[in-house]
């Protein structure tokens, strides 16, 4: 799965593992970096092997050497992959690449690659099905397994409010609910299961680090490192925070930097006709949907926002225009 892996990527993973396990497989899930508290449900994750982890980078490198198959989830470039991308890259495996994301490398030999999908998870559900045929639902997946296929789904079309939510994603969904899972409780569990410092820490950054610009229809917040060490925010803590600046009255483009570990991490989010993708992929390294991107910047904080500000105005009459 691609570095700090949300719930579609862990999702889609764990989905895929499980059932290739049920085939007989053995296999090994790897993250390039940690992922976050309020995903550390899904069934599985206790063995998800992490890159980053200086106890673990041994381990990855020898299964990924030695791998048949390497089945790449969520992602369409290597670069997402961070330190691991070069060993992924130079590993003698086929590789199988699952992936909804627009502009596709093509380092795998194998593609299940469709941006009409919401998630890669819905992506992992279409294969298990057409390759189990006419099977009964509840003969193909458990409880688990649609949990962590639900997951993915659920998150990546913002609990089913996204312009991605399509028939599809609902009779995939609907089909999965089927093995008797609790919907709600899924949902509880990734919104509803933060520790207080987090909240507190929300409550901080939506009072004193929120910027509107009117003449942009644009907002940003900005966090230092010092900050987050302020407030002991562990890896995730931040992930969704982007999405409140949408909520300001008639702001199209919302924006977040995070300064962390030596660069800034940057996600845009948008709303309508207006291109996050377009610009996270033209100003900051970045891609992946057209109304949810991100984007990195090896300048200091300071330099990589005076830098959006300096940009803006070429996208203000779009950012205008959308309805």
């Amino acid at each position: 799965m691609h570095r700090d892996p949300d719930a579609d990527a862990l999702g889609s993973s764990l989905g895929w593992a499980s059932y290739l396990i049920k085939k007989g497989h053995d296999v090994t899930v790897i993250s390039p970096t940690d992922y976050t508290a309020n995903l550390r449900w899904l069934d599985g994750i206790d063995h998800v092997l992490v890159y980053e982890r200086s106890s673990d980078q041994g381990k990855c490198k020898k299964k990924i050497e030695l791998a048949d198959l390497i089945c790449c989830l969520d992602f369409s470039a290597l670069s997402r992959l961070k330190d691991l991308g070069k060993v992924v890259q130079e590993a003698a495996a086929i590789k199988l690449m699952i992936d909804h994301h627009l502009e596709p490398e093509h380092f795998a030999k194998w593609m299940i690659w469709d941006t009409n999908a919401a998630a890669t998870a819905q992506l992992v559900y279409a294969l298990i099905k057409e390759i189990e045929g006419d099977l009964p639902t509840r003969e193909i997946f458990d409880i688990p397994l649609a949990e962590s296929l639900y997951a993915g789904i659920m998150t990546d079309t913002g609990s089913f409010r996204h312009a991605n939510v399509t028939p599809d994603v609902h009779l995939a969904v609907a089909d999965l609910m089927l093995t008797g899972f609790d919907s709600s409780r899924v949902h509880r569990l990734i919104y509803d299961n933060a520790p207080l410092s987090r909240l507190q820490f929300l409550g901080y950054v939506l009072s004193q680090k929120l910027t509107v610009l009117p003449e942009f229809r644009t907002s940003y917040m900005v966090l230092t490192e010092a900050e987050l060490q302020k407030f002991n925010s562990s890896t995730g803590e931040t992930e969704g925070i982007v999405n409140y600046g949408l909520q300001v009255e008639n702001v199209v483009m919302s924006a977040m930097f995070i300064e962390r570990k030596g660069e800034v991490k940057i996600s845009f989010r948008s709303v309508g006709s207006f291109s996050v993708r377009d610009l996270a992929s033209s100003h900051f390294n970045g891609g992946g949907h057209k109304n949810a991107s991100g984007g990195r910047s090896e300048q200091s904080v300071n330099e990589t926002v005076a830098y959006f500000l300096s940009v803006l105005p070429q996208y203000q009459q779009a950012l205008l225009s959308v309805d």
